[in-house]
């Protein structure tokens, strides 16, 4: 099979899984459990930072394709194996803000998560910093605003009046507040822009494990 995903049950892989998903494009899925560099033997081998998703497209022989970046492979798979309404095109109005949420999804919602998952959470007892984990959960939530203030108009999804790989990336960064117990800071628009996510049948199966095998508990 030419599209292989390697994936952590509640890490940053849902995203590309969730596309590949939404798309209905074939794909083989390996699980791993977190972090996979130390319990996936081999793992460092095809990706030598040790990260989740790692993502390869063997399609064509002469030139194999590997990810890294979550965003980048869910842009990845909707421009290579489009059209598919998941992406917002350059001749449209709302390609822009598009892009600016594809971004803004890891480099300024995902990132202060994964300092307050460290600080809580994977670093032993002795050298977590409650002080840097309390600071940036007030960081994500002031970022956060932005998702309030673009649905308080009364839109379902984020850009172009449709969902979109924009809403996939974002969804992601508020799944994951929630698995690191978040979710209380989360204002009525963002509240319910979530719930209507999680309907979708995709984030369902892609998230399918995340309460029993998720980053957290797998260490």
């Amino acid at each position: 099979m030419a599209l292989k995903l390697w994936h952590c049950a509640g890490s940053r892989s849902i995203r590309p899984l969730w596309t590949l998903l939404e798309m209905g494009l074939d794909f083989e899925l390996e699980t791993m459990l977190f972090p996979p560099r130390f319990a996936h033997p081999g793992y460092t081998e095809l990706n030598p930072i040790g990260t989740v998703p790692f993502f390869t497209d063997s399609s064509d022989p002469a030139n194999l394709v590997s990810m890294t970046e979550s965003s980048g492979i869910s842009q990845y798979l909707a421009d290579k194996y489009g059209p598919t309404d998941l992406a917002v095109l350059p001749s449209e109005p709302a390609y822009g803000e598009y892009l600016n949420w594809l971004h803004r999804s890891d480099a300024t919602l995902t990132f202060p998560q994964t300092l307050v998952l460290r600080y809580t959470i994977l670093e032993p007892e002795a050298t977590r910093l409650p002080k840097v984990a309390e600071d940036y959960t007030k960081w994500f939530f002031s970022r956060l605003r932005s998702v309030e203030l673009a649905l308080s108009d009364g839109r379902e999804f984020l850009c172009a009046d449709r969902f979109t790989l924009a809403d996939i990336s974002v969804g992601f960064a508020l799944h994951f507040a929630e698995l690191l117990s978040l979710k209380d800071g989360f204002k009525p628009y963002t509240l319910a822009y979530v719930e209507r996510l999680k309907q979708r049948p995709s984030f369902q199966q892609a998230t399918a494990n995340d309460g029993s095998q998720n980053i957290l508990e797998g260490l």
